[in-house]
């Protein structure tokens, strides 16, 4: 199954692979890790073996994920930038200002933002406003 990786579909083609809710759960759960085995997907997924391999397998012809086989394990990567490039052409539909940190677009997500903690939240303004670092904006 390793090789070369599949090479991004069509923004119709990953949503309708991200539309399904198991699907959605996958990516999900990648994209909090580097690399997630298989055998995690069976523990905390309600669907049979067979299942994950057909959901897994769309991610892939997607373009989503890269796949890597180690003896009888299987490991999934889930490609993020198919993900940024995916919402760079969402965002040139309806072009409004982003803001860029670092040299990088934020793609951080309400949840993502939401899923901080108290602590990080304060931690990151903090240094916002005592580093008086600017942001630029970007259409």
């Amino acid at each position: 199954m390793s090789g070369s990786p599949a090479s991004p579909s069509s923004p119709t083609e990953i949503f309708k692979a991200l539309g399904d809710p198991i699907r959605w759960e996958i990516v999900r759960q990648m994209a909090a890790v580097d690399e997630l085995a298989c055998s995690t997907l069976e523990d905390t997924l309600p669907v049979s073996k067979p299942t994950i391999s057909y959901h897994t397998k769309i991610l892939t012809q997607a373009g989503l994920v890269d796949v890597r086989k180690d003896g009888r394990n299987y490991y999934y990567t889930l490609r993020r930038n198919v993900l940024h490039d995916l919402m760079d052409d969402v965002w040139a539909l309806a072009p409004t200002p982003r803001p860029v940190r670092e040299g990088r677009i934020g793609h951080e997500s309400g949840a993502a933002k939401r899923r901080r903690t108290a602590k990080q939240r304060l931690a990151s303004a903090t240094t916002e406003t005592t580093d008086r670092e600017g942001v630029l904006l970007t259409w």
